[in-house]
């Protein structure tokens, strides 16, 4: 089920890939985030075909109803860099991101940090 806005002249679905570009974009230019790990059979196939792919590392999940979604992001980040601030500054610009150019809601965002890259 993808993102939904309704408004008085209609409604305008978002597929989730279409989200999940976007934020892979974003988060993938944060300070301190060297890398983006796939999750998904998909994201390996990317992998080993050399393309790039955007939503790599990054799941998207509708919130039924009221038009928002979580995102969790899987990440590796820099080393000597504060994962505290990477994370709470990756929060910060997917939340606006995603609002700002999609108009949807972004109930939860979960940074995973899966490595360190030295």
């Amino acid at each position: 089920m993808p993102g939904i806005i309704e408004n008085e002249l209609g409604k305008i679905a978002i597929n989730e890939d279409a989200i999940a570009a976007l934020v892979g974009y974003v988060a993938s230019e944060n300070y301190g985030i060297v890398g983006m790990n796939g999750k998904t059979a998909k994201d390996m196939i990317f992998k080993i075909v050399g393309t790039t792919n955007h939503s790599r590392g990054v799941k998207v999940t509708p919130v039924l109803n009221n038009g928002q979604v979580d995102i969790d992001i899987y990440v590796t980040v820099a080393y000597g860099i504060s994962i505290h601030a990477v994370a709470q500054n990756t929060i910060s610009n997917v939340r606006y991101y995603v609002n700002d150019m999609l108009g949807l809601g972004v109930r939860n965002v979960n940074v995973h940090v899966e490595g360190i890259l030295v």
